[in-house]
């Protein structure tokens, strides 16, 4: 699982946003938000502060799920990490 955490970090950083990124956090945020969802594709988005919110793509199946991108909104300013390229 440390790869899947250290490749959220990675992908965010390459994107370049300059925040502070915890994989594991954003794992288990996401795995909190699908839990007893219906299998199909669904966008969440989570306030961090009054300047910043992330976006989620995920895909739900059955077993598993499918982290499509993440979009930082901070302020005006838009950092797209995108998981399916």
């Amino acid at each position: 699982m440390q790869e899947f955490y250290d490749m959220i970090e990675e992908k965010m950083k390459a994107c370049g946003y300059p925040g502070e990124i915890d994989g594991y956090e954003i794992y288990n945020e996401i795995c909190d938000e699908i839990e007893e969802k219906e299998p199909g594709t669904y966008i969440f988005m989570s306030k961090k502060t009054e300047n910043c919110f992330f976006e989620y793509k995920v895909d739900v199946m059955e077993e598993e799920f499918n982290l499509s991108y993440i979009d930082i909104h901070v302020k005006d300013k838009v950092y797209h990490a995108d998981f399916d390229e």
